[in-house]
């Protein structure tokens, strides 16, 4: 013979009640974990007894379930509501302004201006943001001019290897030779004793040039 028909109502037996309640709370549970595996779904459930006790599981987190719970309700109520629409894209539209107040008054005092109401500690902040900034800018710019002179060595060895080989074409290798001995200057390039040696660029500081008096002239006398 088959189960009779439960009547859904309140056990009045607060032990049958207690029972009842385990048995249902475990099987809820256990239809919510396969219903998450195995339709890739999230799921959230909480449970709390008659005597206040909590019993919950989640997929994710019951913290996520919620917030997307939350963020999906809003998002239903305000698309159907043509006004809370309106007020969503007003509030958008109040902290975009916001933001570029915000950005306008910091590209301001990053120039000098409107520092007075600025308190000491502000303007530490302030100080130490310009000076990573002109850090940055200082090893962008170092970085271009190595860029730019190793760009200008690899152009004047090729042209140092281009004389060579015009000055082999046109005196031979014979006068080359000679050449090592009386180095010549061929289109500004020297052919000598370091004709196939690279041609190399750096930075430096520029040498300050010590301009001394001549020395008098001593008078011979017969």
């Amino acid at each position: 013979m088959g189960r009779g028909k439960i009547v859904i109502r309140r056990i009045d037996n607060s032990t049958s009640r207690q029972v009842t309640f385990s048995k249902r709370r475990n099987g809820l549970l256990k239809k919510a974990k396969e219903l998450a595996i195995l339709c890739d779904a999230e799921v959230g459930v909480m449970i709390f007894s008659s005597t206040g006790k909590l019993y919950d599981f989640a997929s994710t987190s019951i913290k996520s379930v919620i917030e997307r719970y939350d963020k999906a309700k809003e998002e239903h109520h305000q698309f159907g509501n043509p006004d809370s629409e309106v007020k969503l894209w007003q509030r958008e539209a109040a902290m975009l302004r916001q933001q570029l107040h915000n950005l306008q008054e910091s590209h301001r005092q990053m120039t000098g201006e409107e520092l007075s109401g600025l308190s000491v500690k502000d303007l530490q902040n302030l100080e130490n943001q310009l000076e990573m900034s002109l850090r940055g800018v200082r090893m962008k710019k170092d970085q271009l001019l190595m860029d730019e002179i190793q760009d200008l060595n690899r152009k004047g060895n090729l042209i140092h290897q281009e004389n060579v080989e015009l000055y082999k074409k046109v005196y031979g290798t014979r006068n080359v030779n000679g050449a090592n001995r009386n180095p010549i200057l061929t289109n500004g390039l020297d052919i000598g004793e370091d004709s196939h040696g690279p041609v190399n660029l750096q930075l430096s500081q520029p040498q300050q040039q010590n301009y001394e008096e001549p020395a008098r002239a001593t008078k011979l006398g017969l």
